[in-house]
């Protein structure tokens, strides 16, 4: 598989990154062991993780679970070497983990430690904050999205300067940890374009480190990133590692008809995180038709849509079966031709944003 670099950290990865939410839950530790095998032998280096994981749903007791079966791989396998490792610290208002608590430095360094020892190495190679503290407009909070912060009344001005202080102490505490050796690179997830410009413009006024990427929603049915935030990633060289590309099995069709197939995310989560609307079926029924009328596997082309960017994009995939592992594994080998690609922006004009 292709390697490629990951912005200006030096590292190179995988063009695809494998996923591992489901480790935990919807798969066994031996499940997980397995993708990541077929992951490796072939060619995917690039892995995924947080300490939140297993998802759908998330639960105290499972907390760090899916960490600790990348850990355990690490233990029977060896090949911590052969592994560009990606794993988060969970951001504010998830009752989960620490009770919902803000993430500050002191949250961050426990964390990044409890990961450390979960996941049985002594570095992570790229250390991303789940989410921000301040309201987002993320998880389809697009369509209530209110950036006036605070209580009424209060000037945002201030709610500014502590989001401005707060960044500066998280850049001052991932410093000491790349010092100690057990961060390699900062990292976002689920930011804004102001939000990033504003870590960037921070760090480089205080010689602090650098985030290295943005880990943000991106697939044929989730375009937010195309307009300001692909401008901001070409320029920045800031790659985004795209999150849900097939849109949590959407894209690839198992759920047309309004159907749900035992045993899949929808079973556990029935509107599949507010992705399932009156107009997503029309839209998925395109792109179907798309990858059916040029012979193409409408996995691997929401995939490899992922790889045709005017941006650095890596997708992160998912799997709950090693067949499906493999249908996503062949994306890397899919060039989408001028008539697809022709398909697709007309499709995205028709069905714009589903969900």
């Amino acid at each position: 598989m292709q390697k490629i670099p990951l912005g200006s950290t030096g590292l190179m990865v995988s063009s695809l990154c494998l996923g591992t939410m489901t480790w935990g839950n919807q798969n066994s530790e031996a499940e997980g062991h397995a993708q990541m095998d077929m992951a490796l032998d072939h060619g995917v280096n690039f892995w995924d993780t947080a300490e939140m994981y297993p998802v759908n749903p998330v639960k105290a007791e499972t907390v760090g679970r899916t960490e600790e079966i990348v850990g355990a791989w690490f233990a029977a396998r060896g090949g911590r070497d052969r592994v560009v490792l990606a794993t988060k610290v969970t951001g504010a208002g998830h009752a989960e983990v620490r009770g919902g608590a803000d993430l500050t430095p002191s949250v961050m360094r426990a964390a990044c430690e409890a990961s450390l020892r979960r996941l049985r190495t002594d570095h992570i190679d790229l250390y991303q904050l789940h989410w921000p503290n301040r309201e987002v407009y993320h998880f389809r909070n697009i369509w209530g999205f209110d950036p006036r912060s605070g209580d009424a009344g209060r000037d945002i001005r201030d709610d500014k300067a502590k989001t401005e202080a707060h960044m500066v102490e998280i850049l001052e505490e991932a410093a000491k940890l790349q010092a100690e050796g057990k961060i390699g690179h900062l990292a976002l997830s689920n930011e804004t374009v102001w939000g990033t410009a504003k870590w960037l413009a921070l760090a480089e006024r205080h010689g602090l480190p650098r985030v290295a990427s943005i880990q943000n929603e991106y697939s044929l049915l989730c375009r937010q990133f195309d307009s300001d935030w692909a401008e901001l990633s070409h320029m920045e060289n800031l790659p985004l590692l795209a999150f849900s590309p097939l849109a949590t099995g959407l894209l690839t069709g198992k759920y047309q008809g309004d159907v749900t197939p035992p045993g899949s995310r929808r079973s556990r989560n029935d509107t599949l995180g507010g992705r399932l609307t009156p107009q997503v079926f029309p839209a998925v029924e395109a792109y179907l038709g798309i990858a059916a009328s040029h012979g193409l596997d409408p996995a691997q082309m929401a995939l490899a849509f992922c790889l045709t960017r005017p941006f650095p994009c890596i997708p992160i995939f998912g799997a709950t079966s090693l067949a499906q592992l493999k249908t996503a594994l062949g994306a890397a080998d899919i060039t989408l031709s001028p008539e697809v690609m022709a398909a697709i922006a007309a499709a995205h004009r028709a069905h714009p944003m589903p969900f």
